[in-house]
């Protein structure tokens, strides 16, 4: 028999088990492995290394076909579930290729024909330990991916700023508990997308979530709204209608606009809140509830208190798990990601073929100021998309306020005199770098992103054009 040359090995050797009725075979496999630098362990049968597999765990098998009690055919099945984890190399003196594809239908990594020399097992064993170490690799660099993706996105919201990734994290931690979470932030930020996002990430994301515009009712019918109420309990209650906090019994119950709720109210649902019972209107029985509270409000709810416009109480009752969305303009990185996100997405339902914003466009998008923040956004991206007559959306698909920076501050692009295409790309780019650095507030890492352009290659701009922010 020759000898096997030492192979490199990890710190910790590979565990191997060798499955054969020839004790022969076993014993000279044993010892050509071990020297090798496998740790090896030997089984008579089937059934035998069943129960060792079952009882320790190995990296790679070899295993004959031909064995009694339980061949290898039947062992493959045996162990179907483990196949993930571990490599089966099986082994036959009375092999055909019909028979080694059936056993790699069965899950076998490879086959050897008896009688092999040394090198076939050694090979065969290092492929094995490729393949292992690159499907290793895959599942890190899957892992990576998602963490990244993780880092840039929360249950359908996207962003790239430091400002947003706090609010996804903020809002992953929510998730994992019932406690009542209060969401600021300026209408159109997203505050919905986040409660919506808290609930769907949760342990209740397969029971309801019911949301309510709490300064879009009436007074006098938000009561019933929210609470319910029983048949005669006013003129018209000609029946018993649930209220929404039952209608989200075992979910999420979302109060947008909490600020707009009128004072008489919060009383109710402060005791709500805190007792976790109600009772409809007209009703004499109270009820047991099992709800999560997310509000939501544009106002500050600190100088509505101080104003006697808000109750304290409620406000410390709601305010347990504060998450704050920034607008839009404190947050200029993430209007390039953004808007490629809504240009992708409207793209694909108008099955219109969008691939990119031109440069100038995308220079008009981080100018605007945006007072409808990322709703308006998503809106004057639809607007683009609807209107593009190329695949790359141009100014011109842009809405008037957006060209128009008549009124804007000094980083408006500069008029070219004469015709020189040269001239003018100079002066678009430095103007380009000029904003994008005023976006990101003077950080050249970030600003480099903006543009698409490597960070060595910005500073070398910085310097040519006389930049200095």
């Amino acid at each position: 028999m020759e000898a096997l040359p030492n192979q490199a090995v990890d710190n910790d050797p590979k565990r191997l088990l060798v499955i054969d009725d020839e004790k022969n075979m076993r014993h000279m496999l044993s010892l050509m492995l071990e020297k090798a630098g496998y740790r090896v362990d030997e089984a008579v049968d089937g059934l035998e290394g069943l129960e060792k597999v079952n009882a320790a765990s190995y990296d790679f098998i070899l295993c004959d076909l031909k064995m009694p009690n339980m061949g290898g055919m039947a062992f493959l099945e045996a162990i179907r579930d483990k196949l993930g984890t571990l490599s089966v190399i099986v082994m036959s003196a009375y092999g055909t290729l019909d028979t080694a594809l059936e056993a790699m239908k069965r899950g076998a990594y490879d086959y050897i024909s008896k009688p092999f020399k040394p090198d076939e097992v050694c090979l065969t064993l290092k492929k094995a330990e490729e393949r292992e170490r690159l499907r290793r690799e895959n599942i890190h660099l899957r892992e990576q991916i998602e963490e990244i993706k993780g880092r840039f996105r929360f249950m359908g919201m996207v962003a790239k700023s430091e400002k947003m990734r706090q609010v996804f994290q903020l809002a992953q931690r929510a998730a994992r508990y019932t406690t009542t979470v209060l969401i600021t932030g300026e209408s159109g930020t997203g505050k919905e997308l986040v409660a919506r996002g808290i609930h769907s990430a949760g342990s209740r994301s397969h029971m309801p979530f019911v949301t309510i515009n709490c300064g879009g009712i009436p007074e006098n019918l938000l009561e019933s709204e929210l609470f319910g109420f029983r048949k005669g309990a006013f003129t018209g209650a000609d029946r018993d209608r649930k209220g929404l906090f039952e209608e989200a019994h075992g979910g999420t119950l979302f109060l947008d606009e909490i600020g707009e709720m009128p004072l008489f109210l919060q009383v109710k649902l402060l005791r709500v809140l805190q007792e976790r019972v109600l009772r409809p209107i007209g009703d004499t029985q109270s009820k047991s509830i099992d709800v999560r509270v997310i509000a939501a409000t544009a106002r500050h709810l600190e100088k509505e208190v101080a104003e006697g416009r808000f109750r304290e109480d409620l406000y410390y009752r709601i305010n347990v798990f504060p998450i704050a969305l920034p607008p839009l303009r404190e947050r200029a990185e993430d209007i390039p990601f953004l808007a490629k996100h809504f240009m992708e997405k409207f793209s694909a339902d108008m099955n219109k073929p969008i691939r990119g914003i031109s440069p100038p466009a995308m220079a008009l998008l981080l100018e605007h100021v945006y007072p409808g923040n990322v709703r308006e956004l998503e809106n004057i991206i639809e607007r683009a998309v609807v209107l593009a007559e190329s695949e790359v959306i141009q100014p011109e698909d842009l809405p008037p306020h957006c060209r128009d920076r008549s009124g804007a501050p000094g980083t408006a692009f500069p008029a070219v005199q004469g015709y020189s295409i040269k001239a003018a790309q100079k002066a678009m780019e430095k103007a380009l770098i000029t904003r994008a650095l005023m976006a990101t507030r003077g950080n050249r890492t970030r600003a480099a992103q903006l543009l698409e352009i490597s960070h060595p290659s910005l500073l070398s701009k910085m310097k040519a054009y006389g930049i200095v922010i």
